[in-house]
Parts: C-alpha cells; sequence; structure tokens
C-alpha cells in the first residue's frame, strides 16, 4: 500500500476516471479483462488473482438493503502476521465509556479550532474522541455514535487503519487528504466529505502538509441519501455529486447524508451543510431562529463565518447542543438584524460553509474534551446581552382601535 505524499500532478488523470453515483452497483478494472465474466468466483481468476468479498450487510439483506464488494487481489487480506495490541495505547480513543472518563451536560459548549501538534502526529496518533451518544435508547438497540475531531502533520508511513465495526464520514477543515484505500484512491478537500465504510482499509498522506478537520462514526448501519421529502423527485441530495474511486492496484507487497433509525423520520445522524446562499423571505428573521431541540447538535465551521454567530465561532472550531438545551443567535447578530428592519431586503451569505451532526441520541463529552484549553468558557457570554424589548406601551389605544 503507498503511503507517501502524492503530488497534485500524479492525481489529474486519476480524477477524472471517477465514477458518479450512490448505492450504485460499479464495475471497474485497472487492466482489460481482470473482473471475472459471469461469475464471483472462478476457480481460476484472470491474472491468477484471488477472489475476496466484503460484506456490509448480512448475506440475507434485502436488495434495496445489500452491500457487498467483491475484490479481485494480487494476495487476499488474510495474509498478515497475528494482531498485537498498540503499545502505548491511544491516549485519547475509548473503547468503553462510563462516568469516569465522560458525562452528560445540559451546558452549551462550544471549543476554538485545535492546534496543529509539534510533534510528529498522523490521522490515526492525532484522532481524539469529543462526543459518545448515549447508548441507552432502548428502540435503537443501545446503537451508539461517536464524533472525533483530528489534527495530523504526517502521512501514515507504512501502516493502515481499519474500524471493523462502523462506518467514517469525515470532514476535512483544513489541508487535503490523499486517501488510499483497498478499492484505489480519493482525494479529499475542505468543503467535500468522504465516507469510509465499516471494514475497509485505508492509510491517509497529507500532500498540503499540516491538516484538521471532523469524523463522525456510526455503527449498526450505514449511511443514506435522505428521503427526497416534500420538494419532490429533484431534491438537493443528488447521488451524482457522490464519486467512487476506480479500481487500482500496487505491484508490491506492502445530503449530505443520513443513517436512519427502525423509527420512521427520526436519525441516527443527520449530516447537514449551510452552504453559501441567499436569504430573500420578506418580514422574516433570517437568521437561524431560537432554539430548543429533541435532537442534539453538534457543529463545525470549514470556511468563512456562520450567520447566527458574529464573532467566537472560528473555522476549525466546534458547538455542542445536546437536546433541549437553549441556542441561537448571538447578541451581536441579534440586535444587527433587528435593527435593519424590513427595509435590508435580499441578502447573499457567501464565503461560508458550516455543517452540523445531529442525533437523536444525547451526547456524553469526553472528560478532556471538558477540560481542553481550547474550550471556550466564555460561550454563555454571547447571550448575556440580549435584552427584553418586550413594552405596553400604547396598547390600550390600538385595542380601541381595533
Amino acid at each position: 500500500m503507498r503511503t507517501q505524499p502524492v503530488a497534485v500532478a500524479d492525481f489529474t488523470s486519476y480524477e477524472s476516471a471517477y465514477l458518479s453515483g450512490f448505492s450504485n452497483t460499479f464495475s471497474s478494472e485497472p487492466i482489460p479483462r481482470a473482473l471475472p465474466q459471469g461469475q464471483n468466483s472462478p476457480l481460476l481468476c484472470p491474472y491468477g488473482l484471488y477472489a475476496e468479498q466484503i460484506s456490509g450487510t448480512s448475506f440475507t439483506s434485502p436488495r434495496e438493503l445489500n452491500r457487498r464488494t467483491w475484490f479481485y487481489r494480487i494476495k487476499p487480506s488474510v495474509t498478515h502476521e497475528p494482531f498485537k495490541p498498540r503499545v502505548p495505547a491511544h491516549s485519547k480513543l475509548l473503547s468503553e465509556f462510563n462516568q469516569s472518563n465522560s458525562s452528560a451536560t445540559p451546558t452549551q459548549l462550544r471549543w476554538k479550532p485545535v492546534e496543529i501538534p509539534d510533534s510528529p502526529t498522523d490521522f490515526v496518533d492525532g484522532a481524539i474522541h469529543y462526543h459518545l451518544t448515549n447508548i441507552s435508547a432502548l428502540f435503537l438497540r443501545s446503537i451508539p455514535i461517536l464524533l472525533f475531531r483530528y489534527t495530523a502533520n504526517k502521512s501514515m508511513d507504512k501502516c493502515a487503519f481499519c474500524n471493523a465495526d462502523g462506518d467514517f464520514l469525515l470532514v476535512p477543515q483544513k489541508g487535503r487528504l490523499w486517501i488510499t484505500t483497498e478499492c484505489g484512491r480519493l482525494q479529499v478537500s475542505p468543503d467535500e466529505i468522504v465516507v469510509l465504510p465499516q471494514g475497509f482499509r485505508f492509510a491517509i498522506d497529507l500532500p498540503d502538509g499540516p491538516s484538521r478537520g471532523y469524523v463522525a462514526e456510526i455503527f449498526g448501519t450505514h449511511f443514506q441519501l435522505p428521503d427526497l421529502g416534500p420538494i419532490g423527485a429533484n431534491g438537493l441530495a443528488a447521488p451524482r455529486d457522490f464519486l467512487v474511486l476506480p479500481a487500482l492496484f500496487e505491484e508490491g507487497t506492502h445530503p449530505v447524508l443520513t443513517a436512519p433509525t427502525e423509527k420512521h423520520g427520526v436519525a441516527l445522524l443527520d449530516f447537514v451543510i449551510f452552504p453559501p446562499r441567499w436569504l430573500v423571505a420578506e418580514h422574516t428573521y433570517q437568521p437561524p431562529y431560537y432554539h430548543r431541540n429533541c435532537m442534539s447538535e453538534f457543529m463545525g465551521l470549514i470556511l468563512g463565518g456562520y450567520e447566527a454567530k458574529a464573532d467566537g465561532f472560528l473555522p476549525g472550531g466546534a458547538s455542542l447542543h445536546i437536546c433541549m438545551t437553549p441556542h441561537g443567535p448571538d447578541t451581536k447578530t441579534y440586535e444587527a438584524t433587528i435593527a435593519q428592519g424590513n427595509e435590508a431586503g435580499p441578502q447573499k451569505l457567501t464565503d461560508t460553509m458550516a455543517f452540523m451532526f445531529e442525533s437523536c441520541l444525547i451526547p456524553r463529552v469526553c472528560q478532556w474534551a471538558l477540560d481542553s484549553p481550547a474550550i471556550d468558557p466564555d460561550y454563555y457570554r454571547c447571550w448575556i446581552g440580549l435584552r427584553s424589548h418586550f413594552s405596553t406601551e400604547g396598547l390600550m389605544d390600538q385595542i380601541k382601535l381595533d
């Protein structure tokens, strides 16, 4: 597996070969007639290859839900030495969550951007658990999600990572990612996302140097496009906007998406973006309204600013509002919007990209996230200045007129 940084020139022709679609069935071969015809596992595969399948669902899952990939490999993945525990263990990736290492808090939380470390740190070393969803929801059969932030300043050198029990959704905020997988290679830039399905081994190189971003991990289900909803057949989450990497081999040995639950309309995890757009509704408070939500909201900012926060919410930063915790525009945003009145006219939001992971579950926050120097202890102050505009002056006169 190639693990050295790749120049942009190496990627240009490969990018043009991407396949377009989501949950489609694709066939791709790097050399002619490498794929068997009419069967999956012939006695002798072309070119002396090995047939190997990754099953993302059970064999008997219905056709519309069944997920699997057939590989034809130079060597099967079983040719490895015994697995060993990582030494030293990763200090900020947990396998068990309890009262001693995480807690649920209704307080609004916000984190500043995580600093890129000085010491050599790859994607795995720089991944930090921030949040774990509560796994006690009975109708979800105790299915959790995990939220991370990552920082890295070096490529994964002669190593790969396998997530054996969940799907990753990566949201880079700084620096491109050059991701080598068992299927081929992907270049992922800020303002793009990538889904790495359960069981696929991958390595991440950093063609631009230091990188930073966000990760969501889901268990027990897979990401899918949301239903089309009231706008019908031409909904905004288009399968054509998702690109699948073409097959690749090496000589050598080395939406916007949703994850649904069984309860209709309730998401284990929704991924939502807030892109550049026009605000045009008349007689309407344009920024997001004040809100208490039965869902929990984790937000990140990729670039620019966010319309509900005049300052303090920075690219690379994050915020968390768990279920029913009040949140909304800060004082500066509210006062500036009200001062404009109804004569403000249409406004275009430019140079912005924010996103949200929204879940029906209640997060537990890791202790080091609560103790992090990046946490904003004054976040609550952004609302303290909101004053009452309530007045009954002239009320009786108005009633008499009515």
